[in-house]
């Protein structure tokens, strides 16, 4: 069902004010949240930034929006969102505007997308890592600050700042590793409402790739167990928050075969081939 939905997608630059009227409506139905100015949105499209938009049947489904970043000298693309209507999620229609956004950002003249995601959200990060070959090593803390739409509410709000070297070697031809070897440091049980429960932060100092558990599906363990919810937030933000320190990056994801846990593959940065 997904590939024949992909086939008919039709990718689109969105520019007009009666684009970003579109946009407004398809955030409402995906996050019932209060949607970008149409202001903002066309002046970022007008001065660097990009909106795209996916459309199944003339019908906007998918969009991405990006405005342009500088820092040290150096331009790049910031992806500040994107977002996907409920009936088409899971459908690869994330990937497809993210590969759209690849192509016309280096057209563009930008090296570097960047966007930030939840350390917990295992969908994201599967896209963001495995599948994009984009990397990690920036780790924010309540970067957003309160958030009371149906993702975030309750929750600090941190996020990893993704870095995608969109000319670079490693895109194409990612850092192969081989996660059988890496180290498994971070033990995890089962709470007796079946959630997992991450057990211990500390690991002994060694180098080499490092495996880190998230839970398969945090939005459960949100909506049923805040406590626990908040223990793997704060739990992970110390792990991985460590791990950068030691001068590692994430730069590939797992899908755990117990279901519960999934899994960062984190590498030392300088490993990586990135310009």
């Amino acid at each position: 069902m997904g590939t024949t939905v992909t086939k008919k997608i039709d990718l689109r630059v969105l520019k007009t004010a009666s684009d970003m009227n579109l946009i407004q409506k398809l955030e409402n139905d995906i996050w019932n949240m209060a949607p970008l100015p149409v202001h903002q949105t066309i002046t970022a499209a007008q001065n660097g930034g990009l909106l795209l938009g996916a459309f199944y049947e003339n019908e906007l489904v998918g969009f991405s929006y990006g405005f342009s970043g500088f820092n040290k000298g150096k331009s790049y693309l910031c992806s500040h969102m994107l977002g996907i209507h409920p009936d088409h999620q899971d459908k690869g229609l994330g990937a497809l505007l993210k590969q759209k956004q690849k192509e016309i950002a280096s057209a563009m003249g930008y090296d570097l997308i960047t966007w930030t995601f939840d350390p917990l959200e295992s969908r994201n990060a599967y896209l963001n890592l495995s599948k994009l070959n984009a990397v990690c090593s920036t780790y924010v803390e309540n970067c957003y600050g309160e958030m009371d739409d149906s993702l975030n509410q309750g929750l600090p709000t941190d996020r990893l700042k993704v870095e995608w070297w969109i000319n670079s070697s490693y895109v194409e031809e990612p850092l192969q590793i081989e996660a059988a070897a890496a180290q498994d440091p971070f033990e995890w049980g089962v709470s007796e409402d079946d959630f997992p429960v991450l057990l211990n932060t500390e690991r002994e100092d060694a180098l080499g790739p490092v495996l880190v558990p998230i839970p398969a599906n945090f939005q459960a363990i949100k909506s049923q167990n805040y406590e626990l919810a908040m223990d793997w937030r704060f739990k992970t933000r110390e792990i991985l928050q460590s791990l950068f320190e030691e001068g590692y990056a994430m730069a590939g994801f797992i899908k755990g075969k117990e279901e519960l846990v999934h899994y960062y593959i984190l590498v030392q940065r300088n490993e990586l081939q990135l310009n």
